[in-house]
């Protein structure tokens, strides 16, 4: 069944590819439950949410007709005073229900602190998605709040990706130089010789298309579609990879015509290829095309963004694309204050078994003394 075309489905679905490829990028097993998430802890929440307002033909009609900056400035939310009294019982149901849930599963973390007092800012985090003031009914300034926390969150989500990677690669290169130090002096050359020569072996690919220029989709065309690229047409293009047919490409569909381009610089099972990298990589490319073509930024291209972008002077004679490889993801400060933080955590932590072990031995020699 075709996703609604409204925000929420699509902001859904769109993070839905990433989360697949971080966990296929891990080699992680999950149930497909899990892969359909958002990531939002109140995933389960926010869909049952737009599950029954969806249910309400008024409120339906205004999610289908409201575009992106509307629904952010709230207008949307005040259409919930004329959905159906069946509907608003539901929802203060699940309100209820996840309050609940919010405090049992904050009251389980004091458990498992010793019953500290948490934090009276990251408590409040917890619930800044709801009026938890109102814990019992769901009114316009709780969809308000929904609306607004899962458009902060979901759209910060590529920025906490890329702050992931950046710290996935200063660590790859933390453990390389420390593998290095404790290397003698003949092997520690071999071993730098093996690494210079994985990079060149990785940097040796074909030409990288510049992503959503010509060449790249006359590419996806040809080897993907099985067409003359001769023949590349942008309307046919658009509506061969508009896979659910709902007349937008997303994030999902956009990123799966970048397939080819990063087949050429990675592989698997080969010591010299990241799929990390590649997933960075692919990410990369689909943020470029998006703030190219995504003139209204609602993180879809319609027929007509696409077909705008086809007659840019970018889109013929595209500037070359700058790879990862050639993009430095930090800088040397970054690298030396990520160290210097690695430093002071290895020596806390020596510390606290430190503080333990005496810990241990006095209470042995409490115990032998009352013996």
């Amino acid at each position: 069944e075709k996703l609604p075309k409204y925000w929420f489905a699509k902001l859904i679905a769109s993070y839905t590819r990433r989360l697949e490829a971080v966990i296929a990028a891990k080699g992680v097993k999950v149930l497909t439950t899990y892969v359909n998430d958002t990531g939002l802890h109140y995933d389960r929440y926010l869909r049952e949410v737009i599950d029954f307002l969806e249910k309400d033909q008024h409120f339906r009609e205004k999610l289908h007709n409201t575009d992106m900056e509307d629904i952010k400035q709230g207008k949307l939310a005040k259409e919930l005073d004329f959905v159906g009294h069946h509907v608003r019982t539901k929802l203060d149901e699940l309100k209820r229900q996840e309050v609940n849930r919010l405090r049992t599963l904050i009251k389980a973390k004091q458990d498992a602190e010793g019953g500290h007092e948490m934090n009276h800012k990251v408590l409040l985090k917890q619930f800044e998605y709801m009026n938890h003031m109102n814990p019992h009914t769901f009114e316009v300034e709780d969809l308000d709040k929904l609306i607004q926390s899962a458009t902060n969150d979901l759209e910060n989500y590529d920025k906490k990706r890329h702050e992931e990677f950046k710290r996935y690669e200063m660590m790859k290169e933390h453990e390389r130089k420390e593998h290095l130090k404790n290397l003698d002096e003949e092997h520690r050359k071999d071993e730098e010789q093996h690494y210079e020569e994985l990079r060149k072996k990785h940097a040796d690919h074909p030409k990288i298309n510049h992503p959503g220029s010509q060449d790249q989709l006359k590419e996806v065309w040809k080897e993907s579609d099985g067409l003359d690229p001769n023949d590349f047409d942008p309307k046919t293009f658009f509506k061969l990879h508009d896979t659910n047919g709902d007349g937008y490409i997303d994030e999902q569909e956009l990123e799966a015509l970048f397939t080819k381009e990063l087949e050429k610089m990675y592989r698997p099972n080969l010591d010299e290829d990241d799929m990390t990298e590649m997933e960075e990589e692919r990410l990369r490319m689909r943020e470029h095309v998006m703030n190219e073509v995504d003139t209204n930024k609602d993180r879809l291209v319609s027929l007509e963004e696409f077909l705008m972008s086809t007659n840019k002077k970018e889109f013929l004679e595209p500037d070359s694309w700058e790879t990862l490889e050639q993009a430095p993801t930090y800088t040397d400060e970054e690298m030396k204050l990520f160290e210097e933080q690695l430093a002071q955590e290895e020596s806390n932590l020596k510390q606290k078994n430190s503080d333990l072990q005496k810990q241990k031995e006095e209470l042995e020699r409490q115990q032998e003394n009352s013996t």
